[in-house]
This record gives C-alpha cells, structure tokens and sequence, in this order.
C-alpha cells in the first residue's frame, strides 16, 4: 500500500515549489491538501476566526491576497479537529505548512510535521557557528524570528523581502545588506518564498541559501520512501 501524505494549511499557501520534491516518493494523487481558510470567503473567514478580547493573533493569507490577524485559539482547535479527522482517515504523514508556533497539536497515528519545531533545531545542526541572515516579508514579524531563532549560537541578521517581488531587485538587495553586515549564510523564512528565490540569491550573491519550506519539504519526502 502507497504511503498517503495531507498538507495542512490555514490561509493560501503556495504549493508548487514543493510538490516536485515529495512526487519523487510519492504519487501525487497520493497527496491531500487541506486548508482552514483558503477556500473561504474573505469575509467569512474574518467573521469565523477573529480574535475575540484576550485571544492571541496570528497571521494568514486569504486568497484575495490580504495578509489578516486571526485568532490563535480558533486556528489551534479547528486545525486539531482536522488532524484528528486525518489521523481516522489513514495518513501516514500530516504536513502542517505554517511556519509560526502552534503548540500542543498531537496525532495520534499519523507522523506530525510542524515546521516552527523541526526547523530551528535543524538549521542550528546545518550551519552550527555560522552568522545567518534571515530573510522575512513584513517587518512585524521579527519579533516571533527573535524567538524562533533562539536556537542558533550566534544571533541572525535580519532584512526584509517580499516574495512578491518577481523582480528580484528588492530580495537581493536585501541579502547584499545581510552579508555586509557579516552574514554568510542567508535564510529564506516564508512559506511564499520558492526556490527561483533561493537560486536567484545563490546565483547573485554566491552565498549558501536555505529555505526552510524545502528543508521541511525533504523531510516530509523521506519519511515517504
């Protein structure tokens, strides 16, 4: 019997820069992508998970494009609601692309993969003594990297990009500036960041490039030989 593999995601999440990297072991009819809030309608989605007083937020992207605040909470339960579906259904491996914390999500079968837990450590055994520059979209979200990174023996450079930029101009300029400031290792963390982003800088600033949905993407793939 085929190994299966769900992708769990809560707003859009571009799949097709690591599709090519799990159909090497799997088939993609295999292969079942789930998303809280992809397919909804902006404003449900708004309406069914805004934060209520108290809640902590999170971020998603809706697909009119807008990047919104979401409850935590409502994320958490409504994404273990769907492991546990899965987890009947018979997956072998629930891929959760997200790369913010959500703690405390259990399967009970199913081998879990949550990018924010496996992601930290495994850069910090890659590049153990290096000085990374990371690489975000919005300034905002450097607070929740200062944690993510706590891993790493020396603490990242940060610069923002953003994924949209097809130009280019915009993320190499900002990787010129980690590496001015002493990085020689640059981090693309953002799930809408792809490889031509991570080979473009490769190519343009002659530095390694690591791209944390294609490291948790390699993983999913061993697990499914």
């Amino acid at each position: 019997m085929s190994a299966t593999l769900a992708i769990l995601t809560i707003g859009v999440v571009p799949l097709n820069a690591v599709l090519p990297l799990l159909t090497e072991h799997i088939a993609e009819d295999q292969i079942t992508h789930v998303s809280l809030m992809g397919k909804m309608d902006p404003e449900d989605a708004l309406e069914d998970y805004a934060a209520a007083p108290g809640e902590d937020e999170i971020r998603a992207l809706l697909n009119n494009g807008e990047v919104v605040k979401v409850s935590r909470q409502k994320v958490k339960r409504d994404l273990q609601s769907v492991i546990e579906l899965l987890d009947k259904q018979g997956y072998d491996v629930i891929l959760l692309m997200y790369n913010d914390k959500i703690e405390g999500l259990k399967s009970r079968n199913a081998i879990l993969l949550e990018p924010q837990r496996i992601i930290p450590p495994l850069v910090a055994s890659i590049i153990d003594g290096h000085q990374v520059g990371v690489l975000v979209p919005m300034a905002e979200m450097l607070g929740e990297q200062q944690q993510k990174w706590q891993a790493l023996s020396n603490e990242p450079l940060y610069a923002i990009a953003s994924p949209q930029d097809t130009i280019g101009s915009q993320l190499v300029d900002a990787g010129k500036t980690l590496i001015d400031q002493g990085a020689d290792v640059l981090m693309l963390d953002c799930l809408g960041f792809h490889q031509a982003h991570r080979d473009l800088l490769q190519k343009s600033l002659d530095v390694p490039v690591l791209l944390s949905n294609v490291l948790v993407a390699r993983l999913a793939s061993e697990l499914l030989m």
